[in-house]
């Protein structure tokens, strides 16, 4: 059953350079029928994957910080009604941070958010600008201060290994940011995805993206200042004291159950991977006539399940356990791992066991993708 629940808000009120939802803008938002229609989803839902108490609520999408408060209420009014929730739930609200959202701020914690996530991205105007943010850096932070006066926990992001940057410039910033005091980062290293902007723009000669060295050794500063900081990686990206990492994101990472509503929401329950309409016109006309805006829901098979847990699980700092996995998705610790590569894998400093739990080193995490490709069997990834 699933004890973690994904709401997604896919509007947008201004442009991002960075959102996919950009035909989602919209200058009004008919509230009362999108709050009859993410009620009714949710009811869906909890018929199908109710029974235990949810651990934790996240608000994603567009501009969630933007939603009525009354409306992010009423949802989580809805999720303890038929679900329960669980003591010391963890309720997530992403958010940009400009100012107009965080007037937004006090309402929505009276509603129930009690941490939220903010897309600061860089502590400076250059670098925002660079990167298409809408906000500045003052703004920013005095989005971040309103933030941690309003919400028990509070996690913000950063990009790093930019075009140019310096060992020097990345202690600063990072420094400066962990002296905020959150008890959550994400660190993201800039990747240059097919198709986006950034890709058109090296292609035209426009900037150059930091090399593979360069950005390793920024890595490693990374994990340096954050363990002395005492916010060690939990995850690939992710920083946390601990006791403050994401339990919305570990439910992801460890492979559990959660349900997702909303326009271009995806799920796992039961076995079941389920994924809503994307458009919102199209997922209101299917609640209209189906009751529910799923588009796709299909059955994943053992392998698949057992594939994706270990392509999910080898992202944590905590490794996976093969021999629970083993017993979960009724395979031999051969068919989910390559012992013999895992082994030599060992001895190169980039793979580390203990008993029957497998994990990655730091040194390894710079090359994750190709050491999956060595650990997990070529039969087990084309599931």
């Amino acid at each position: 059953m699933a004890r973690a629940l994904y709401i997604h808000w896919p509007f947008c009120l201004a442009k991002c350079p960075y959102c996919d939802f950009n035909s989602h803008v919209r200058d009004r938002v008919d509230h009362a029928l999108w709050q009859d229609a993410l009620l009714a989803d949710l009811r869906h839902e909890a018929v199908l994957a109710g029974g235990e108490p949810l651990e934790s609520v996240f608000f994603g999408g567009g501009t969630p910080s933007l939603m009525p408060p009354a409306l992010v209420a009423s949802l989580l009014e809805e999720a303890e009604r038929l679900w329960g929730l669980a003591r010391g739930i963890e309720i997530t609200l992403e958010g940009n941070p400009s100012s107009v959202e965080a007037a937004n701020y006090a309402e929505l914690a009276a509603a129930g958010i009690n941490r939220t996530s903010l897309g600061l991205q860089a502590l400076d105007d250059g670098t925002l600008r660079f990167l298409g943010r809408l906000h500045g850096a003052r703004e920013g932070l005095k989005a971040l201060e309103v933030a941690q006066r309003h919400f028990e926990r509070v996690s913000f992001d950063l990009i790093y290994a930019r075009p140019g940057q310096s060992a020097a410039q990345w202690r600063e910033e990072l420094t400066s940011a962990l002296g905020f005091g959150t008890g959550h980062l994400s660190l993201y290293q800039l990747t240059i995805e097919p198709g986006t902007r950034f890709a058109t723009q090296v292609r035209q000669g426009q900037f150059t993206p930091l090399d593979d060295d360069a950005a390793a050794d920024l890595f490693a500063l990374t994990q340096e200042l954050t363990r002395a900081a005492g916010l060690p990686r939990y995850e690939v990206s992710n920083h946390a004291r601990p006791g403050e990492e994401s339990r919305h994101n570990l439910t992801y990472w460890r492979y559990r159950d959660y349900c997702g509503i909303g326009p271009g929401a995806h799920g796992r329950r039961g076995g079941m991977a389920t994924v809503r309409h994307r458009k919102p016109e199209n997922w209101l006309s299917a609640i209209s006539h189906a009751g529910h805006g799923i588009s796709e829901e299909r059955p994943l098979g053992q392998r698949e399940q057992a594939s994706e847990a270990l392509l999910m699980g080898l992202r944590l700092s905590e490794g996976v356990d093969i021999s629970q996995l083993s017993a979960r998705f009724g395979l031999s610790g051969g068919e989910l791992c390559d012992q013999t590569k895992a082994d030599f894998l060992e001895t190169q400093g980039l793979v580390w066991r203990q008993g029957s739990r497998l994990g990655v080193t730091d040194q390894g995490i710079g090359v994750l993708d190709a050491l999956l490709g060595e650990l997990v069997p070529a039969g087990l990834l084309a599931a």
